[in-house]
């Protein structure tokens, strides 16, 4: 059975971190790009971070640049996501996704990942 599972989400105070991790089972995550999503309720999913397979090359929405780190350890199958100086504005269901390609490339669109995980609760209040 192909699956992701995320974990490491929880309650955080604003200004303080959270990792979040993505392990894969029943297949090798070396051969897909990895993104993180998140979903506010009343708002659309949306794109935090991506990795290519390599972990040559990354992209960050804006809102998260300088703040949030993704990186994969290919040996243990997983993808990470730090996450510093977190806000309000964080909270969210947080999602992993792996789509297949070509070594170099990442997606920045929803639709060309193929497998998900159940996603991880953040919630950022003090």
């Amino acid at each position: 059975q192909l699956q992701l599972e995320e974990s490491g989400g929880g309650l955080v105070q604003p200004g303080g971190s959270l990792r979040l991790s993505c392990e894969a089972s029943g297949f090798t995550l070396e051969y897909y790009a990895i993104g993180w999503f998140r979903q506010a309720p009343g708002k659309e999913r949306e794109l935090v971070a991506t990795i290519t397979r390599s972990g040559g090359s990354t992209y960050y929405v804006d809102s998260v640049k300088g703040r949030f780190t993704i990186a994969r350890d290919n040996a243990k199958n997983t993808v990470y996501l730090q996450m510093n100086n977190l806000k309000p504005e964080d909270t969210a269901v947080y999602y992993c996704a792996a789509g297949a390609g070509r070594v170099n490339y990442y997606y920045t669109r929803a639709r060309d990942y193929e497998y998900w995980g159940q996603g991880t609760q953040v919630t950022v209040s003090s």
